[in-house]
């Protein structure tokens, strides 16, 4: 059983920041592959990002490109969601997922939320404009 735990959420203005943070429990976490995802109020849930378990592949929804990195530190069982330049419609709870088997795969695989065996239970991003 992998426990995910996210921090970081809060209420920040159009243009600031935020980083997000998803702790794991589990011996391998340099094994698993993490996602962020989002759930914008009255809204389905939708891909952000993902890591896999080599941390060059990256992958990230359109609309975060170039505002949004992602990151882990093995050591620490933590996966970053770095957001800059926030908009109002990025308000929403964000989740953190975690994929434990498997070779790295392409960024529309990874978009899938039913791939994923483990889910946090999400922390509130809203951003005022």
């Amino acid at each position: 059983q992998v426990q995910l735990v996210e921090s970081g959420g809060g209420l920040v203005q159009a243009g600031g920041s935020l980083r997000l943070s998803c702790a794991a429990s589990g011996r391998t976490f340099s094994s698993y592959h993490m996602a962020w995802f989002r759930q914008p109020p009255g809204k389905e849930r939708e891909f952000v990002s993902a890591i896999g378990w080599s941390a060059g592949n990256t992958h990230y929804t359109d609309s975060v490109k170039g505002r949004f990195t992602i990151s882990r530190d093995n050591a620490k069982n933590t996966v970053y969601l770095q957001m800059n330049s926030l908009k109002p419609e990025d308000t929403a709870v964000y989740y953190c997922a975690a994929l434990t088997r498997g070779p790295n795969y392409s960024g529309t695989y990874y978009s899938r939320p039913g791939i994923y065996d483990y889910w946090g239970q999400g922390t509130q991003v809203t951003v005022s404009s």
